[in-house]
């Protein structure tokens, strides 16, 4: 491949985009890979194509390798498979939803699950056929509430998606097993430096599931990890240790005035100062109100939340928690329909003779005392002991989870740290099965229900999490396995320069080097410089002023390692650096 900038179609840039706000987007654009179309939705470029269509190949060669066969399905699908699962419904506002002109129902494919099962369902029939697993790189569509940082979270993205289908849990865990490892040598191969967390699976359903984080401070998840037993996990997915029920008796419940105090830490103040305590906001019982509307349901229901008063609520922790169900702040309004919750001052005490539903910390255990609303104006209780004054209707992991928690795993402390996800694995189990009644046909004829996996990894978002990852203050520092070329040769435009350029770029060509060759007339060395380094090609060639002492200047574009190589070796020098390990 021989690319010639004199007649790419390329403009770099030099200022950032004024919508841009991490670096993978500042610098696709300026460098001229991607172009934006609307909220969400990108073009790209020939580079940026060149680039996403490597990072494809390297997906699709692993999953080859594992013995995973490839398939596409259509991105525009009738209502009826999604029906069939919930999922209609269950997706909520994030589906494209369209209608032809006859009236049917269609939408734009997020995931194909469905479609899958039913493909296997009108192709095998007996427990000989499995197992299989079937994958396609498509594009996908997501109606993103607020698409942002440039095609790391869009409307309309490439993602590989396969699924595998086995006769029972132990092959599903086998098949699980081989597509970690897959991800594995794919994330290697891309230059991506990840961390492997446990997570939940949300609208996908299924057991256990995990997902590839790329750390970076750009990332919108937060993950946990503890760096004494390797425990990860997205903190969505974190659990928290709960202590052990206090035993023993507790002062009786006492209702104090505490005047203007709807805050925790007013509330702590007044109860130190007026009443002769020495508590902290941990101490103290904090209970939020939200209001949850399950997909194909009009009415919310009205949950509060009790976590320790020192820890706020984080509604993405709390989200995963009553998925499917969608929670949303209390508001003004609902609390002048709900005289009976007075804001600011709600208590556990009075929630079953409410009628609302409860649900707690897993530190609020059986015997622990807090101080909490009185559900008065004005009023707090102390003395308020769980199981005796109140008692939750189950556990909800809902609370902001701290560096220095306790590892589920180990119990020493845990960090955090942000990411961005690019592949997520998770054992389905018979969910979709059941809904297309996918079964074969066993050995003494009785049919067996299948069990599926489903496995993820975002192809277009690996280009923006390499360029997250892989880029300095010049610009892109693309790896070799996915740049858009191998080398990138600068001829300064003077004298024979850009002709031998050209020339060293017909040899490497012919011997199988992908090459960028600079051999625009006309444009300055220091702009020819400024691009090469913007656009982030791992070599760069400089054929300049040495010519005449016959010599060359190989540049590495990680590094900045620069050497004098005699011009006559070039041809030899880079074609053996390209097939040495990739960079």
């Amino acid at each position: 491949m021989l690319l010639r900038m004199s007649s790419l179609f390329l403009r770099t840039l030099r200022d950032d985009p004024a919508d841009a706000e991490v670096p993978s987007h500042k610098l696709l654009v300026r460098a001229g890979y991607v172009r934006r179309v609307a909220p969400g939705i990108y073009s790209w470029l020939p580079l940026g194509k060149i680039v996403m269509e490597n990072v494809a190949a390297v997906v699709r060669d692993e999953m080859n390798r594992m013995g995973a066969q490839e398939v596409l399905f259509p991105a525009l699908l009738p209502r009826e498979y999604y029906e069939a699962t919930g999922r209609w419904t269950e997706y909520g506002d994030t589906l494209f939803r369209l209608k032809d002109r006859k009236g049917g129902d269609y939408l734009l494919g997020p995931t194909h699950e469905e479609l899958f099962t039913d493909m296997v369902k009108g192709e095998y029939s007996s427990y000989k056929d499995f197992p299989v697993t079937l994958y396609q790189i498509q594009t996908k569509y997501r109606d993103e509430a607020r698409p942002r940082a440039g095609i790391l979270r869009g409307r309309e993205f490439v993602m590989k998606d396969s699924y595998s289908f086995d006769l029972d849990d132990d092959g599903l865990k086998r098949s699980y097993e081989q597509h970690r490892e897959a991800y594995i040598k794919t994330f290697d191969r891309l230059g991506i430096r990840y961390k492997i967390c446990f997570a939940t699976s949300g609208a996908m359903g299924g057991s256990a599931s995990e997902e590839f984080l790329a750390p970076t401070p750009t990332g919108e998840d937060t993950f946990v990890a503890c760096h004494s037993c390797g425990y990860a996990a997205n903190a969505e997915a974190y659990t928290t240790t709960p202590p052990a029920a206090v035993p023993g008796e507790h002062p009786a419940l006492e209702v104090l005035d505490t005047p203007d105090t709807p805050t925790i830490e007013s509330l702590v103040a007044c109860m130190n100062s007026d009443h002769g305590m020495a508590i902290t906001g941990a101490d103290t019982l904090k209970n939020v109100v939200v209001k949850v509307t399950t997909p194909g349901s009009t009415k919310a229901e009205i949950l509060v939340i009790g976590v320790p008063g020192d820890r706020e609520v984080d509604f993405k922790r709390l989200e995963a928690s009553l998925a499917p169900g969608e929670p949303a702040i209390f508001e003004e309004a609902d609390f002048a329909k709900n005289p009976g919750l007075v804001r600011g001052y709600i208590g556990p005490q009075v929630l079953k003779d409410l009628g609302i539903r409860y649900l707690v910390d897993p530190r609020v255990v059986s015997g622990t005392s807090w101080v909490t609303g009185a559900n008065e104006p004005g009023k707090h209780a102390r003395n308020v002991v769980a199981g005796r004054d109140f008692t939750p209707d189950g556990t909800i992991e809902a609370a902001e989870v701290r560096p220095g928690d306790p590892c589920p795993r180990c119990g020493s402390e845990v960090s955090l740290d942000r990411g961005i996800e690019i592949g997520h694995i998770f054992q389905l189990g018979r969910k979709y099965a059941d809904a297309a009644k996918l079964d074969a046909l066993g050995p003494d004829g009785k049919p067996i229900r299948i069990t599926m996996g489903s496995y993820g990894i975002g192809v277009s978002r690996a280009v923006a999490v390499i360029a997250e990852q892989w880029h300095d203050e010049l610009g892109l520092v693309w790896p070799r396995e996915v740049s858009p070329a191998d080398v990138h040769i600068v001829g300064t435009g003077k004298e024979n320069q850009v002709d031998k350029a050209l020339e060293i770029a017909a040899a490497l060509e012919a011997r199988g080097v992908r090459v960028l060759v600079d051999d625009r007339p006309s444009v300055s060395p220091g702009v020819k410089f400024k691009d090469s380094e913007l656009l982030g090609l791992p070599t760069v060639l400089v054929i300049g002023r040495g010519l005449s002492q016959g010599v060359a200047e190989l540049r590495d574009r990680a590094s900045g390692d620069k050497q004098e190589i005699p011009i006559d070796e070039a041809v030899e020098r880079i074609a053996a650096l390209v097939s040495g390990p990739a960079a």
